[in-house]
């Protein structure tokens, strides 16, 4: 992948207008993309194909498989966490943090917190669950490494949420004491061209660049250091994002990771890490992406296009390159022919992992109109756990690539139909918009990242013994 077109902090946007903002991080239920205010649950529920009942509390998010310890360090605090029946106990220091992905609610009642004196952390973590989401973004570091990103190209969500929570002063606070989460802004896709010799497959300065701000952060502010890194988190599009966050044991281990390349083969941990969209924006704006002809006027069955790299798409070409006059392969295209035409002339667009697992062409068939076609092995499909993947999109094993048509001709039209319309409902998830609407890509962003923060409570110890 390439690094053209990545400079630049997002110059070809407007200023945000915070005021006309509206506070997304509120308790939704959401039926086939429109929204209902549910006050008695706190997570946004996406559902496309039935109303969501009310939650009375969190449901569990994906387990994952239980992870070695960090090594341990000169702090000295207890970090438990809880997933079912998987329990670790890790020894660090000043605080008392209790993970649960199964059941998130207030540990002390509220009459208990009126009886004695609140600390500030306590009312922190009130807030938090009344949906008052805060961020802190760390102001250490100078671009083009830190606090800048490209706006432009496959990476363009690292420098577009660095800009929006720049100018996004709806959920940005400048006081780290009222923060619920901490923003790390660093751009893995500048370190790899600034920092990364180019063919060196040498990846220790990007590593030691990683470790070295988060020593900066840690012995500057009190925050990294009382939650182990739990309430921070990072946000990377580059396919080396992954790598670069197990630069500091913590991080990797402890943060929450906004990650495109969302493979559980790597590390990734749906219970913890969101995974984003990777959205390929030429020209930095979304003028002439979204939009296509009803499904009448789509007369291609299936359609793909690509270069032939890592270990699915070989697959796919070697069943369906220029073999079927409905399901359109090619590595490349016929000269004259417009891709973004071809998408949408097609009712399914194939959309195979490349060298990694996440595509660009999963975005691109939802802007389309065209029901994306997923083939792909440990994939976390963007937003999995509030949007219901299943029933807008087509979900293929490399297995079964051979039968590909037979899946495909054998949806009728009419589920075709309701998988068609609801991919118009949740495309504006996945929409880049400057200044930020709501329930757009950068909202949803957030509101994945307040539900992992939702599932770390973070106490100071002494309270914590009193009790």
């Amino acid at each position: 992948m390439g690094d053209a077109n990545v400079d630049g902090k997002c110059k070809m946007m407007s200023a945000c207008s915070s005021a006309k903002l509206f506070l997304f991080m509120v308790p939704l239920v959401v039926v086939s993309g429109f929204l209902f205010v549910n006050p008695t649950s706190f997570l946004t529920s996406l559902s496309t194909n039935q109303i969501s009942p009310p939650l009375p509390s969190y449901p569990s998010l994906p387990p994952a498989a239980p992870s070695p310890s960090p090594p341990t360090s000169s702090l000295s605090t207890n970090a438990e966490s809880i997933q079912g029946n998987y329990n670790r106990t890790i020894q660090l220091n000043p605080t008392n943090i209790a993970s649960t992905s199964s059941n998130v609610t207030s540990t002390a009642s509220l009459k208990l917190m009126k009886k004695r004196v609140i600390s500030n952390l306590e009312k922190i973590e009130f807030e938090l669950q009344k949906a008052r989401f805060k961020i802190f973004v760390y102001k250490e570091g100078e671009p083009p490494l830190f606090q800048d990103g490209p706006c432009k190209s496959i990476y363009s969500m690292e420098g577009n949420f660095i800009y929006e929570m720049e100018t996004n002063t709806r959920f940005r606070t400048n006081n780290p004491e009222k923060a619920h989460a901490f923003y790390l802004p660093l751009s893995v896709v500048k370190m790899v061209r600034y920092v990364y010799e180019r063919d060196s497959h040498d990846f220790s300065p990007i590593r030691k660049t990683v470790r070295d701000y988060i020593d900066l952060v840690g012995d500057k502010y009190p925050y990294w250091n009382r939650s182990i890194g739990a309430d921070h988190f990072i946000l990377s599009c580059h396919d080396w994002g992954p790598e670069a966050s197990f630069s500091h044991p913590h991080l990797g281990q402890n943060s929450i990771r906004a990650l495109c390349n969302a493979n559980t083969s790597e590390r990734f941990k749906p219970r913890k890490d969101v995974s984003i969209p990777e959205i390929n924006l030429l020209t930095g704006s979304l003028k002439g992406l979204v939009g296509g002809p009803s499904p009448s006027s789509r007369p291609i069955l299936a359609f793909f296009a690509g270069g032939v790299h890592g270990p699915v798409r070989p697959v796919l070409l070697q069943h369906w390159e220029n073999k079927d006059s409905d399901i359109r392969v090619h590595k490349y295209l016929p000269k004259g022919t417009s891709y973004s035409d071809m998408m949408r002339n097609s009712k399914f667009c194939i959309c195979p992992s490349g060298y990694e697992v996440a595509s660009p062409r999963i975005v691109e068939a939802l802007y389309s109109g065209c029901v994306p076609v997923l083939i792909n092995s440990g994939y976390v499909p963007p937003f999995s756990d509030v949007l219901n993947w299943a029933s807008f999109s087509v979900i293929v094993s490399v297995e079964d690539i051979p039968n590909l048509k037979t899946i495909l001709t054998s949806i009728s039209p009419r589920q075709y139909l309701r998988m068609y319309r609801r991919v118009l409902k949740v495309r504006r998830h996945f929409e880049v918009n400057s200044p930020a609407k709501r329930f757009d890509v950068f909202h949803m962003i957030l509101h994945s990242i307040w539900v992992r923060r939702l599932n770390v409570r973070i106490r100071e110890m002494g309270q914590n013994q009193q009790r």
